[in-house]
């Protein structure tokens, strides 16, 4: 059975935009500790040299940013898997 890429693609960029949009409310909400969880994840201090700016137009930026690149890798991964299995 083949994996339809593009329903898939849009289903993930759906899937990371309701994230994209979790994550925000919880960099308002905790900001302090969103730095410090961020910065545990990528391997750096963020809380010394860094601020969190959060904005409307950043917001929706990120959040097309972060669809279009989980909607290609979706898409990308669906392409691979039905090359595969023929």
């Amino acid at each position: 059975m083949k994996i339809d890429a593009n329903k898939i693609a849009v289903a993930t960029g759906m899937a990371f935009a309701v994230i994209w949009a979790i994550c925000s409310v919880f960099v308002v909400a905790l900001p302090g500790r969103m730095m410090s969880m961020s910065g545990d994840m990528v391997h750096a201090d963020f809380e010394t040299a860094m601020s969190w700016s959060l904005h409307w137009p950043g917001f929706f930026i990120g959040l097309i940013a972060w669809i279009l690149v989980a909607a290609f890798t979706a898409w990308l991964i669906a392409t691979f898997y039905n090359w595969q299995v023929g």
